[in-house]
């Protein structure tokens, strides 16, 4: 700060302002713009790279709970066979008598389930031993919550998924309404919203989904 000085005329003069209302406009424009940037890079984030989902009922018990708020990246379009999924199920793909895919009204909400087949692969369910089998191999599933016995009549297995197509299970296979249901069916890969890759809520359980 700057000591008084002496005006000519012998009265003291008055320090010199340290912060001019012009300097106070600019810092409140910079934070401003600063605020409006990060809004801006977090709005763009979630918009096209990741968002967020809730889970609604017990169909992914024991791996997901009703109430589980989760992070959804949409980086790739490339998915891994058993990777969570948000499906958007607005049509449910169903094969008609002549073999022939056919697409009917589907949930109209968003669903999360697990990837199980893909285009080309085979599905076959042995309902009786409760075991489901991707090109012939029984798959190892610790995540589900008990065997996959319950069959809702809409297949005829085994079959081969169709190219840009996908099968999807949930992990409480006593309950899930997923690719068994008619009413979900056979999923278009342009409904898959993204993967899941961490649980926010509730904080006793967040982390990483798997």
């Amino acid at each position: 700060m700057e000591p008084n000085t002496i005006r000519p005329d012998g009265e003291p003069q008055a320090e010199k302002e340290s912060y001019s209302l012009r300097e106070l406009g600019g810092d409140i424009l910079d934070i401003v713009e600063t605020v409006f940037v990060a809004f801006f890079m977090v709005t763009l984030v979630f918009t096209f790279l990741f968002c967020t989902a809730n889970v609604d009922g017990d169909s992914m018990v024991p791996t997901l709970q009703d109430g589980d708020r989760l992070v959804v990246s949409r980086l790739t379009k490339s998915y891994d066979d058993g990777d969570i999924l948000i499906i958007y199920s607005g049509t449910s793909y169903m094969f008609d008598e002549s073999g022939t895919l056919r697409p009917n009204p589907g949930l109209d909400k968003r669903i999360v389930k697990r990837l199980i087949a893909q285009g080309g692969q085979e599905v076959n369910i042995d309902f009786k031993a409760g075991v489901v089998y991707v090109d012939g191999k029984a798959l190892d599933e610790p995540y589900i919550s008990g065997p996959t016995h319950r069959d809702y009549q809409s297949f005829q297995y085994p079959f081969t998924v169709p190219d840009g197509y996908v099968f999807v299970l949930g992990d409480n296979r006593g309950i899930s309404k997923d690719s068994r249901h008619p009413d979900v069916g056979l999923v278009s890969e342009e409904e898959i919203v993204g993967k899941v890759v961490f649980r926010i809520l509730p904080f006793s359980k967040v982390g990483r989904v798997k």
